[in-house]
């Protein structure tokens, strides 16, 4: 549920990001340090200032989550908005379609695999940093991964080690199944 949500929300917040990042040259160029640093920091530094803020518990993990989710989905909806076709926006704009249709039957559509990366690796990166998140008492399979450490119980931090790792590879290949339906022929 904590990937689900924060998820949710980092998409929620860097598309809109991503597409204004698109058409606006200095919005980019404003961002593109900001995310170069984001990507750049370790994960745990990203629950530092969320557990002083909110101290222990769920609320801080799904803030970082949230944070740590935002910049490849944020990079990847600007990428997919910057390599659209031109000559299909012409053509919208000589058919008349106003820059809603334009957005949402033209853009969006074509965007649409890049899209879905985006997604699949926010959505791997908010499974990452739930798992950090364990560490600061957020419960779920992080904390069982840290009870296993803590405990030197191998068997236990190895089971739930082996059950992230098959949340990650079904939420992956949901995002890749829908990129096959939505482009055979795209390739991650």
């Amino acid at each position: 549920s904590l990937v689900a949500g924060a998820a949710l929300i980092s998409v929620a917040g860097a598309y809109p990001l991503g597409v204004l990042a698109a058409r606006v040259k200095r919005v980019d160029e404003a961002f593109l340090p900001i995310l170069n640093i984001m990507q750049t920091v370790p994960p745990w530094v990203y629950l530092i200032p969320a557990v002083m803020l909110f101290s222990l518990g769920r609320v801080p993990a799904i803030i970082a989550t949230i944070v740590y989710g935002i910049p490849p989905m944020l990079r990847l909806t600007t990428l997919a908005f910057k390599q659209l076709p031109k000559d299909l926006l012409e053509l919208g704009q000589a058919s008349g379609a106003s820059p809603r249709d334009i957005l949402f039957k033209i853009e969006l559509p074509t965007a649409a695999p890049t899209l879905l990366v985006g997604l699949n690796q926010c959505i791997l990166m908010s499974l990452a940093m739930v798992v950090l998140a364990g560490l600061v008492g957020a419960g779920g399979l992080g904390a069982e991964v840290t009870r296993g450490l803590s405990r030197m119980e191998m068997g236990l931090g190895l089971r739930a080690g082996l059950a992230i790792v098959a949340v990650a590879l079904l939420l992956d290949r949901l995002t890749r199944g829908a990129l096959q339906r939505h482009s055979p022929r795209a390739l991650l």
